[in-house]
């Protein structure tokens, strides 16, 4: 793990991690039983201030990477699910 719960680029970065040899930026998103709602609790709007923060980072970070990409981990009761490349934005790379 890099970083958590990193704030800048008028967002926050839960998790920034090297995860399967590439640069991730980790949305962790906890669910009750009673809360249906999976990946699509990370709408465009949410994505969008990932992506301005995933950028802050970057312009900031002496990180070599080759591959980067959004991952989002549902915490629910019964476990937990990954979805790497769970999205597409535009980044910045330096």
């Amino acid at each position: 793990m890099l970083c958590r719960n990193w704030k800048g680029g008028g967002g926050e970065l839960d998790v920034v991690a090297i995860r399967n040899g590439s640069l991730r930026f980790i949305e962790v998103k906890t669910r009750s039983s009673a809360d249906p709602v999976g990946i699509e609790a990370v709408d465009a709007r949410k994505r969008m201030r990932l992506a301005r923060a995933a950028n802050a980072w970057l312009q900031q970070s002496e990180v070599v990477y080759h591959e980067l990409a959004f991952t989002v981990v549902l915490v629910e009761p019964d476990g937990m699910t990954w979805y790497d490349d769970a999205f597409d934005v535009e980044l910045l790379c330096p």
